[in-house]
């Protein structure tokens, strides 16, 4: 007899247009859903989808399914969410999207003493708009607006984008150079040092050297990590320059073992939105958590 749950994945897959997309809406593994599309696609004798790339096309007889299932099952799922209503009356679970740092270094601490159940998920900031937007997510962290009439955004928080140092950096030797106002040559003292970086993302560098030196940087870091709290912890041996929010690296800073060695003539500033729908049975529980963010984010 078919699974239920490979109809379920197949109508996610239909709607998401990826393997990856429609693993994260059903909080699923991505071979979990491969599994249940192979199955499901043995079951039935034909090919639901045509792999074009990255994207999953439905065939002609794919359509004809999802036109088949579709009704049937939004109303197994309205049946399925009404008595999810009663069971987590009391224990609701909230998914929320913003960036592994930030995730580090604010609500971390506080997981445990939410009085309801959580569910973390790290992304780039244009899927968690369209998440936000599906339903998958319930709140999100994020400095970008997205332009769907059903999310709404509060601005709650500012974060500066600066360069910091390891404390071995001869800080004084920049400051001279500084300001004698010789552009070049200030450049030149830059990349003499050695920089970090994080994999796939230069956005902070590339912003902060065109806002100050009208031009992108000309070099790549030396050492790419996998966040920028990897680069706070890197920085605390003592070498090396990077561009990095300062609220990250705030305590390190006041505990002296990384230096903020320049703000940059213009300040390179973003603002930190709450993304979340307008109509949201869980306004009680995402007003605690903005709520939070408020208290930590000062």
């Amino acid at each position: 007899m078919v699974n239920l749950e490979w109809y379920r994945t197949f109508k996610s897959i239909y709607k998401m247009g990826t393997l990856t997309g429609a693993a994260e809406a059903l909080f699923i593994s991505q071979p979990g859903v491969s599994l249940h599309l192979s199955s499901l696609e043995a079951y039935v004798g034909y090919k639901l989808f045509d792999r074009t790339g990255r994207k999953m096309v439905p065939t002609e007889r794919g359509k004809v399914l999802f036109n088949a299932i579709a009704a049937p099952l939004q109303q197994l799922e309205e049946v399925e969410k009404n008595f999810q209503k009663s069971t987590e009356k009391h224990t609701p679970t909230i998914s929320v999207g913003m960036c592994f740092e930030t995730f580090q270094t604010t609500l971390e601490p506080y997981v445990s003493s939410l009085p309801f159940n959580l569910i973390i998920s790290f992304g780039d900031y244009p899927d968690m708009l369209e998440q936000l937007d599906k339903g998958i997510l319930d709140l999100i962290i994020t400095p970008r607006k997205g332009s769907s009439p059903q999310i709404e955004h509060e601005a709650f928080s500012k974060e500066n984008i600066v360069l910091v140092a390891g404390t071995a950096v001869d800080s004084e030797a920049f400051k001279a150079i500084l300001t004698t106002n010789d552009r070049s040559a200030l450049q030149d003292w830059l990349k003499q040092e050695k920089w970090y970086g994080t994999t796939g993302d230069m956005e902070h560098l590339f912003h902060f050297w065109s806002l100050n030196f009208n031009r992108k940087p000309d070099f790549r870091p030396n050492y790419i990590v996998p966040n920028l709290q990897s680069i706070v912890r890197c920085l605390g041996s003592g070498a090396g320059l990077a561009v990095i929010p300062d609220f990250l690296c705030k305590k390190e800073i006041e505990a002296g073992s990384i230096q903020l060695l320049w703000k940059g003539d213009k300040t390179l500033e973003n603002t930190l939105y709450f993304g979340s729908r307008k109509n949201n049975r869980y306004q009680r529980e995402i007003t605690h958590l903005k709520d939070l963010f408020k208290k930590i984010m000062v």
